[in-house]
């Protein structure tokens, strides 16, 4: 007699089940190393952003009891006398001495230390892209006095023949008329923040300029790119956004140096067309000159002048940010 039998396959092992990464993640948080740093970190975050907030408080609350006195319109008004009664001053020529060195500042220092990297990274020899890049190290660690006293006693006196120059050849644009004054001007203070923001973008643009992938210039040398376009093509798209950011950083310098500015600089309230003849001045500078000699009034109208500056550097950094943010396909960088 046949017996059948009903045979089962044995059931397939399984894999003991994993926990989910949210899982892993909530238990991982639970570790007190792990309590301790996420603690650490937010708190952080959120002292940085009360210590902004007091600072804007402050400078708001000591404006506002200056502005309301102020016989004067602080927007428009070219004079500055915050020690009268009524007090009478104004930003315009501060703000415009501050944007325009700042802009100068900007237009030679930018192309010249994206050169400077580009060489140390792509065409110097390996000791002699070293040996620039450690004095461009050195030139970021002098003091700012030192950059005005240098400037003040060499710079300055060396200027005039330029500015002959500038006046011979392109005095007929009105912003290079020279009427043979001191070289005391904003172009002088331009020159000056030039050379001492250059090590700040230089260094940053140098460490993009390195991480540019490797993978995409071979592939451009083999299809037959000379190195200027691989750099234009490849290298410079890539760092971009970190030559935005460095450039950044430069001009928050150059919109807050004071004692460089105040070595240099004649200032004068009133605004002229030219570079070349004296007028102008800066917040900085301004706030350094007359603190020491202004009354409670006075360092009241002092700290509403800070305030704009305050407000005109948290500008700048929300426009780069902004300009980052749209090219973050570059630099990785989050919203």
């Amino acid at each position: 007699m046949d017996i059948s039998t009903k045979t089962t396959a044995p059931p397939a092992p399984t894999d003991p089940p994993t926990p989910s990464l949210d899982k892993r993640g909530a238990r991982g948080a639970t570790r007190p190393g792990d309590r301790i740093f996420l603690g650490l970190s937010r708190g952080s975050g959120i002292l940085l952003l009360v210590i902004m907030a007091a600072i804007a408080a402050f400078l708001t609350y000591r404006a506002s009891m200056v502005l309301s006195k102020n016989d004067g319109n602080f927007l428009t008004t070219f004079e500055w006398n915050a020690n009268a009664t009524p007090p009478v001053f104004g930003i315009a020529v501060l703000a415009f001495g501050t944007i325009v060195s700042s802009v100068v500042a900007m237009a030679i220092a930018v192309p010249v230390a994206v050169g400077i990297a580009l060489f140390i990274t792509h065409y110097a020899p390996k000791k002699l892209g070293g040996t620039i890049a450690y004095v461009v190290d050195l030139l970021a660690a002098v003091p700012s006095i030192v950059y005005g006293l240098w400037g003040a006693l060499f710079l300055v006196p060396h200027l005039t023949g330029f500015y002959s120059w500038l006046d011979d050849y392109f005095g007929w644009t009105g912003i290079f008329e020279w009427q043979g004054g001191a070289p005391r001007t904003l172009l002088a203070v331009g020159i000056l923040l030039a050379i001492m923001i250059l090590p700040i973008i230089t260094n940053v643009s140098r460490e993009v300029f390195r991480q540019a992938p490797l993978m995409h210039q071979e592939a451009a040398l083999a299809l037959g790119a000379t190195r200027w376009e691989v750099i234009r093509m490849s290298v410079i798209p890539f760092g971009r956004s970190g030559v935005i950011s460095a450039s950044m950083l430069g001009l928050g310098r150059a919109l807050g140096e004071t004692m460089a500015v105040a070595t240099v600089l004649s200032p004068s309230f009133e605004i002229n067309a030219s570079l070349l003849d004296p007028g102008g001045g800066t917040f900085a500078q301004n706030i350094a000159a007359k603190f020491s000699e202004a009354t409670e009034q006075g360092r009241d109208a002092l700290i509403a002048s800070g305030l704009v500056l305050f407000i005109i550097t948290l500008v700048v950094n929300g426009a780069a940010r902004a300009i980052i943010a749209r090219r973050k396909e570059y630099s990785g960088a989050n919203a």
